[in-house]
């Protein structure tokens, strides 16, 4: 990645928050205070929604009732501090759910560091101007299968396929389409309608990709990188320290059912393996597709989907044999994945949370 202006999240300033009890349990009182409104000593539902939207944004999620996917996150905050029952809440549980949570995101970005990018049209210009800018857009033309595309088309085909190392931001993001690409496409006019032909593409991506780096000269986009390569390393790790593994099969297992001879049927080695993410170095299942392969093909392996029932220590045995086979599979071909997504404003300034209270 070129020298875009950027900001690293790694955690590490949370943790030393949380850790620090003087200053945390400061922080935390303030934090208190300026949300009791009624001044009971409790914090009702309505006091909490400007924490959890604050946790929301510190995580980079668009506002509540923007989506369906973030609102359930919001809601999973929220029950976090309520345990989905309790209508008040006092400062000492608040504390705990609120130093749970911080330390969550510490660890997420520790394992996975956020890059906040600037981008502000530089690298593009730099991109246009550069002696591989022809040869890579001719081949993005190969590799655009539209039979009946037009320039248009072929042109926002085009930037979805560049990334922020050409000084692009994600150009699938609703907020880009409207402040950058559409404008960007305008004073191409009429040709925008017309077939597609190599030459036309690209004069026509040339220009376009002029306006938008203008464009992104008025209205940067900032944008929240994240790059993880899946390598095996972390569950070589795990399997090499009997004691770590012991008890993060223990915790995996925790809420797995059993049946009445408790005997655990192989259809949950996905639930286990899922659980054993976070102590095996693995993205979430269904966060990564890739990903989810490799674990769905090394649970075959293992009769995962014969349904068969069996004692504790032999799940713990086959687990740990699923384990092995990914982390050699990884090992031989480690999956890297790379994910951008347009925060509009730097994460820092969207969210009060973090944010020093005023006694």
């Amino acid at each position: 990645m070129k020298a875009t202006k950027s900001e690293v999240m790694d955690g590490s300033d949370i943790k030393e928050l949380v850790e620090n009890d003087n200053v945390f349990s400061n922080f935390v009182h303030h934090k208190f205070q300026q949300l009791d409104s009624d001044c009971d000593g409790k914090l009702s539902l309505k006091e909490l929604q400007p924490a959890v939207q604050d946790i929301g944004a510190a995580l980079g999620l668009p506002a509540h009732g923007a989506s369906p996917e973030s609102d359930h996150i919001y809601s999973e905050v929220l029950n976090e501090f309520t345990h989905g029952k309790q209508e008040k809440i006092g400062k000492t549980q608040f504390k705990e759910v609120l130093s749970d949570i911080l330390l969550g995101m510490a660890a997420g970005l520790k394992r996975d560091p956020v890059v906040i990018l600037r981008i502000d049209g530089d690298d593009l210009l730099e991109f246009i101007n550069g002696p591989t800018f022809e040869p890579e857009i001719l081949s993005l033309f190969s590799e655009i299968d539209l039979p009946e595309g037009s320039l248009k088309d072929y042109i926002i085909k085009a930037f979805e396929k560049l990334s922020v190392d050409q000084g692009v931001p994600p150009a699938t993001d609703p907020w880009v389409m409207s402040n950058i690409l559409e404008p960007a496409l305008e004073p191409l006019g009429d040709s925008l309608d017309e077939t597609v032909s190599q030459e036309t593409f690209v004069a026509g991506f040339k220009q376009a990709s002029e306006n938008a780096a203008s464009l992104l000269k008025e209205q940067p986009a900032i944008v929240a990188h994240s790059q993880n390569t899946f390598d095996g390393s972390g569950i070589r790790r795990l399997l090499s320290n009997k004691f770590e593994l012991d008890k993060a099969l223990d915790t995996a297992l925790k809420s797995v059912p059993r049946d009445r001879h408790g005997k655990i049927s192989k259809e949950f080695l996905s639930v286990a393996v899922d659980n054993l993410g976070a102590s095996a170095g693995l993205p979430p299942l269904g966060a990564v597709e890739q990903m989810d392969n490799i674990v769905t093909e090394a649970i075959k392996m293992f009769g995962g989907e014969d349904g068969k029932s069996v004692k504790e220590e032999e799940f713990k045995k086959l687990l740990t044999e699923v384990l092995g086979s990914i982390m050699l599979q990884l090992e031989g071909n480690p999956v890297s994945i790379s994910i951008n997504s347009v925060v509009h404003e730097p994460l820092a300034s969207s969210s009060t949370l973090l944010q020093p209270s005023s006694p």
